[in-house]
């Protein structure tokens, strides 16, 4: 399904009278302003993980189509949303994935080659974070936020914490060391809270008016609904008998 209906709603949003738009942005960006940074909010297109669209690499093609590493079924599915021109955001709600689980795919794909490069530092920074790949001491140091003489300072600092007998995470040392705020950190674990999510765009709360052509993707988007019940069924049935073993 090479559409997104998330797509199709912003669209539709875009169609709306300047005036509801300018509301609209502004409820959105109270919403943001609270939970994240301003680094998170104003980030540029070129940075966004989410609409990062990769490139499969030779090998990547290659492996496409004969399969010799043997990759597990989701690598593959995902592949095949980097074949057809999909942003990351679009790969994860087309597969209904939550934004963790095709950041792990990104980066093993990246990480063995399948990826044409280079991928943005940041954009892999932030994949590999949600992925559990880099901590949060590595992830500000590889975004330029610390430099890596900070982050050996703040890890001198914590083992001399925990010496004393203070547990205390690497983030706060940060924090208590003025290298990074409270609200820097409070972003990224927020979002990768999020990433945990697992969202599907219901096609009933796009605007009306959507054309026949849109009707075919809502029909997919149900159809796929009712596979994924069914599959929770066989899969609960599974469970019950290795229950009774």
């Amino acid at each position: 399904m090479k559409k997104n209906l998330l797509n199709v709603f912003i669209q539709k949003l875009k169609e709306f009278p300047l005036w509801i738009k300018q509301v609209i942005f502004l409820r959105l960006y109270e919403d943001l302003a609270a939970v994240l940074s301003e680094d998170f909010i104003d980030t540029n297109i070129e940075e966004n993980l989410h609409l990062y669209v990769p490139t499969l690499s030779y090998v990547g093609q290659t492996e496409m189509s004969e399969r010799k590493k043997g990759f597990e079924a989701n690598i593959y599915s995902f592949m095949e949303g980097v074949d057809e021109g999909l942003s990351i955001l679009e790969i994860a709600i087309n597969n209904f994935w939550t934004l963790e689980e095709v950041c792990k795919f990104f980066v093993a794909a990246v990480d063995t080659d399948m990826i044409k490069g280079p991928v943005p530092v940041k954009i892999y920074t932030m994949a590999g974070f949600m992925a559990g790949k880099f901590r949060t001491g590595e992830y500000f140091k590889r975004v330029g936020k610390i430099n890596v003489d900070q982050l050996e300072a703040t890890i001198r600092k914590q083992k001399e914490l925990s010496s004393t007998g203070q547990n205390v995470k690497i983030a706060q040392v940060m924090i208590d060391l003025g290298y990074i705020t409270q609200k820097d950190t409070a972003s990224l674990i927020k979002l990768k809270e999020e990433a945990r999510k697992r969202f599907i765009l219901d096609a009933s709360i796009i605007p009306e008016n959507v054309t026949a052509n849109d009707n075919k993707y809502m029909a997919e988007i149900d159809a796929l609904k009712k596979q994924n019940a069914v599959l929770k069924m066989k899969l609960a049935k599974l469970l019950a008998m290795f229950k009774k073993k």
